[in-house]
């Protein structure tokens, strides 16, 4: 188990590798159909950061990015894009600290999150912190197509 203290600040352009990183392993880990590959995930994390609104508050242990937390303020809302937090860090209170700080930020505003539907973990995080279930988005694949 990690035992660290860690230091917050907000993303730049200069971290999109970084982040394109950990949301390459974000889709992994969360099981996402999402084809892109690591270099197509940089570039969209770039351009999300350079010229779409979203911004990001990275967490830091020493010198190593083990979580962020990716958002882009609307103008009745806050959108919750992706949050991630390196296999290491989890069930340590990272991702708790990490929303914290985005409450702080905004604490007269609603904040939305989309989770998979499978993601059993995430869905419970979330209620911890205080969502309560809004929508449910359903599909039908094209047959031969899984989920």
């Amino acid at each position: 188990m990690v035992d660290a203290q860690l230091i917050f600040r907000p993303a730049t352009l200069m971290d999109a590798a970084a982040l394109g990183r950990l949301n390459h392993q974000l889709v992994q880990d969360e099981g996402h159909r999402n084809p892109m590959s690591l270099a197509e995930l940089t570039e969209r994390m770039r351009s999300w950061l350079a010229y779409e609104g979203y911004e990001a508050l990275l967490g830091f242990d020493g010198d190593e990015l083990v979580a962020y937390v990716l958002w882009r303020d609307l103008h009745d809302s806050v959108y919750l894009r992706q949050i991630y937090v390196q296999r290491d860090y989890r069930r340590l209170g990272t991702a708790r600290q990490l929303m914290l700080s985005v409450f702080e930020r905004w604490p007269n505003k609603r904040l939305t999150v989309d989770v998979l539907a499978g993601n059993a973990r995430a869905l419970a995080f979330w209620r911890r912190m205080g969502y309560q279930d809004y929508a449910v988005m359903l599909e039908r694949l094209p047959p031969g197509q899984t989920g």
